[in-house]
């Protein structure tokens, strides 16, 4: 039996970005449907399923956050996206996490790059259910689309970069993600700073932060987030 290639929405007001990139993904092995805004993108996701979405941030009219938002709310909420932008803001890139962004891509990018992001991404959903809304760990609750951690009715204070590293762990909840993939998709940018935000972390979550239970290191890859 032959599988079917990824079928893959690029969404792009750029038509050289959009068609180069499409000519590329198509060359690689993917089925790719392009739209130049957000409304011809709901267009087809109607009537076509999709494997990942790939939305460009700053596009006329409705951006790519605005429909991300929708994505997420629809039909194709489990839908993988990676978001690219021309932006680099930190301030952009977690608010893409927040409204439930796979990854982020800034602008220029290299098509290999993108492609190698798009592999992985389809592999660990192919691995994985999607997350629940809410995140339980020894009494806390974690809500991924507020970026809200909670302790009964107290909220707990997370930084920026302490949600983002939570937010990407609870997002592939039971699974590993590597080091070098949390730094490039946080705004810690080294392993380094990764594992400093780590043991932050573990100081608010963890019964014993010394002998932690929810956020484990796997050795030689990385983290990952285990639920109660």
């Amino acid at each position: 039996m032959v599988k079917e290639p990824a079928h893959i929405l690029m969404v792009d007001d750029d038509d050289r970005i959009r068609d180069l990139t499409k000519r590329f993904l198509t060359m690689k092995g993917f089925r790719v449907s392009a739209a130049a805004d957000a409304a011809s993108a709901r267009r087809l996701m109607e009537n076509m399923a999709f494997d990942l979405a790939i939305l460009d941030v700053m596009m006329p009219g409705e951006d790519g956050f605005s429909l991300l938002a929708g994505i997420r709310k629809g039909p194709a909420r489990d839908t993988p996206v990676i978001l690219l932008t021309a932006r680099g803001h930190t301030t952009d890139r977690i608010e893409g996490l927040r409204l439930g962004a796979d990854d982020y891509l800034a602008k220029p990018f290299e098509p290999e790059e993108l492609v190698l992001r798009c592999e992985a991404i389809l592999r660990r959903a192919q691995k994985t259910a999607p997350p629940p809304d809410e995140i339980e760990m020894s009494g806390m609750v974690f809500n991924p689309v507020r970026g809200e951690l909670k302790s009964g009715d107290e909220r707990i204070r997370l930084t920026d970069a302490e949600l983002q590293l939570l937010t990407i762990l609870a997002r592939n909840a039971g699974e590993p993600v590597s080091r070098e993939d949390l730094a490039v998709l946080t705004s810690a940018g080294l392993e380094r700073s990764v594992d400093v935000q780590v043991t932050r972390l573990r100081r608010k979550i963890e019964p014993n932060p010394k002998e932690p239970i929810h956020i484990q290191t796997v050795r030689g890859i990385g983290y990952r987030l285990m639920p109660d």
